[in-house]
């Protein structure tokens, strides 16, 4: 669904991603991992649109769209829950929602609403509640719905448990877990490893930019020395 051929991007004349090849499968959620500053972020930002590609191409089903504007990219099927949220703090969940699905109709973007509160059932009982008076793990399942509005089929999310109570983590794994079950294609940006291995089919781990190793999640289950030896975080115990 996605191929990333020796991407090299960054801001203005800083390169933070330096000849990355990657290549994601539909269906498939692949996490990409890494300490902070190691270029995930600007990975994802840069299919979203959002950060300059200086060399390299970005394929999406066999089109390039290196140079999409990010509201065309959206219109293929690409969205992305960024790092902090970055929702509408004075509208209600559910205008944040009609935000996100603002180029459907009317019965389109009301079935995604529903489709988002099954999802997240605790969201259903705050629809005329102001975003910003949410709790963190309520933003963060309500910027994974407003991204969801949109009707993706390739979906990014970077930083999927940054500053989360355990309790929120687990309602948004199981989120993404579910989402992965109906066929979503996913990106996930983590710099939990443990947790993003229980989901993910690949993995793909940066550091300073590049690409220091690329495997399955088996792969990585079965040998946590791999993904130790990289990032010096914890992978969990043997599966």
């Amino acid at each position: 669904m996605l191929r990333l051929e020796t991407l090299s991007c960054g801001y203005g004349d800083m390169r933070a991603v330096h000849g990355l090849d990657l290549e994601l499968v539909e269906g498939g959620t692949t996490a990409l991992l890494g300490a902070n500053g190691a270029g995930k972020s600007s990975t994802i930002m840069s299919v979203a649109g959002h950060v300059q590609v200086h060399e390299g191409k970005v394929l999406y089903r066999g089109e390039d769209i290196t140079r999409a504007t990010p509201m065309a990219r959206v219109k293929k099927g690409i969205a992305v829950v960024p790092e902090g949220r970055r929702l509408f703090s004075s509208l209600t969940v559910r205008e944040n929602l009609v935000v996100g699905g603002y180029s459907l109709p009317k019965p389109k973007s009301d079935a995604g609403i529903d489709r988002v509160m099954t999802l997240f059932p605790r969201l259903k009982e705050r629809l005329d509640q102001r975003a910003g008076s949410l709790s963190g793990g309520e933003q963060q399942m309500l910027s994974i719905g407003r991204a969801l509005m949109s009707e993706p089929a390739l979906l990014m999310v970077d930083e999927l448990s940054l500053g989360l109570m355990p309790k929120m983590i687990d309602a948004c794994y199981q989120a993404v877990a579910e989402l992965k079950r109906g066929g979503l294609t996913i990106l996930l940006v983590e710099q939990s490893t443990h947790r993003a291995l229980e989901v993910a089919d690949q993995v793909c781990v940066l550091e300073s930019g590049r690409s220091v190793w690329k495997g399955s999640a088996h792969e990585a289950r079965n040998d946590t020395e791999i993904i130790d030896a990289l990032l010096g975080l914890q992978a969990g115990p043997k599966a």
